[in-house]
């Protein structure tokens, strides 16, 4: 088969059932992993429940031989037959190969592992057999998590604000399940409406692990290392997905540059920062940070952000080191330019 690109798989989905036997779901992104392959299951047999249609088992576990013979295990009462192999370890390469060489009846198995590197045996098996196939599932970007904003509101008989639908963009992101779950809790407090608007949002879905992103942002493009170094350790222990912050930094650097040029423009900070998302909140941070940076230098911040944002999707290992250098660079930046700012003043 021919490997399978991140932004293929939907589109991959919407086929399933014309998938080959053995199909491997991948990624940095565990609750997006399950979730396609509980799909993949729910797409081949009707009942999960029915220990005859479906057999579970766990990757630590699991012995070299068993996975064939659970594969050509004719079910006793008819019909299609699943198994979902969930967790990866270390004898599942070798089982997934066996399995590839074998001839198996109308089964599906769906291996549901965490991240893979290019040259792992179990990927590159899946990637090369004609009867298997591989799909790698990472971090929502901005259009998948408007689909997904869209589906849940739409399943949900709701519609949403424009302005609610920016804020959720850049609260949500980093796992789909737990995407998905705060999308769950935001249409069960809006019961009852026609519309989810910002209020909602700041309401319901605002919750510490994003206040914990937007102080680490704000110390950053204040240039307060003091602070950075402790926010940084209070959000690792709030559990904050490596790469939430830079992405998050990204698109604060994105609202203050449309504001300084608003600024640069001739007008007030207020007509600039009034469209900010949570500017009520950090007020004082986003009026600080638009006296240090200028639109041009937000404009190569922005850069430089973008390339550690693309970096840490790349190399997920090593997510929270590219994170953490992108905003210490900010922040010496923010220092350089304030020192300067006060030297011509």
């Amino acid at each position: 088969m021919v490997a399978i690109k991140a932004g293929e798989v939907e589109n991959f989905l919407a086929h399933a059932h014309r998938a080959p036997p053995v199909i491997l779901v991948y990624g940095s992104d565990a609750g997006l992993v399950h979730e396609r392959a509980e799909a993949l299951i729910r797409n081949w047999v009707e009942d999960l429940s029915d220990p005859f249609a479906l057999v579970r088992l766990e990757g630590d576990e699991l012995e070299p031989t068993r996975l064939v013979e659970e594969a050509n295990t004719i079910p006793l009462f008819g019909g299609r037959r699943a198994v979902w192999v969930q967790g990866g370890g270390r004898n599942v390469g070798t089982a997934v190969e066996a399995l590839i060489a074998s001839s198996s009846p109308d089964c599906r198995v769906v291996i549901e592992a965490g991240e893979l590197r290019a040259n792992s045996a179990l990927r590159v098996a899946c990637e090369q057999a004609k009867n298997a196939i591989a799909l790698p599932c990472y971090p929502d970007d901005e259009e998948q998590l408007l689909r997904l904003i869209e589906s849940e509101m739409r399943s949900n008989a709701l519609s949403i604000s424009p302005e609610a639908t920016s804020a959720l963009v850049s609260l949500l992101g980093g796992d789909r399940l737990a995407s998905r779950k705060e999308l769950q809790k935001l249409a069960l407090f809006a019961r009852g409406k026609e519309k989810v608007e910002l209020r909602d949002i700041i309401a319901v879905v605002s919750d510490a692990s994003a206040l914990e992103a937007d102080d680490l942002v704000d110390a950053a493009f204040a240039g307060q290392f003091g602070e950075l170094e402790v926010k940084f350790v209070r959000a690792r222990t709030a559990g904050i997905a490596a790469g939430t912050v830079v992405f998050a930094a990204v698109r604060h650097a994105a609202q203050l540059h449309k504001a300084r040029l608003v600024i640069e423009r001739g007008a007030s900070a207020w007509e600039a920062t009034k469209g900010i998302f949570g500017y009520f909140k950090r007020k004082d941070a986003i009026n600080s940070a638009l006296r240090i940076w200028t639109s041009a230098r937000l404009e190569r911040a922005m850069t430089q952000l973008a390339e550690a944002a693309l970096e840490s999707r790349r190399q997920s290992a090593l997510a929270s080191v590219i994170e953490q250098r992108a905003l210490l660079a900010l922040a010496a930046n923010a220092v350089e330019k304030s020192a300067a700012r006060r030297r011509s003043s």
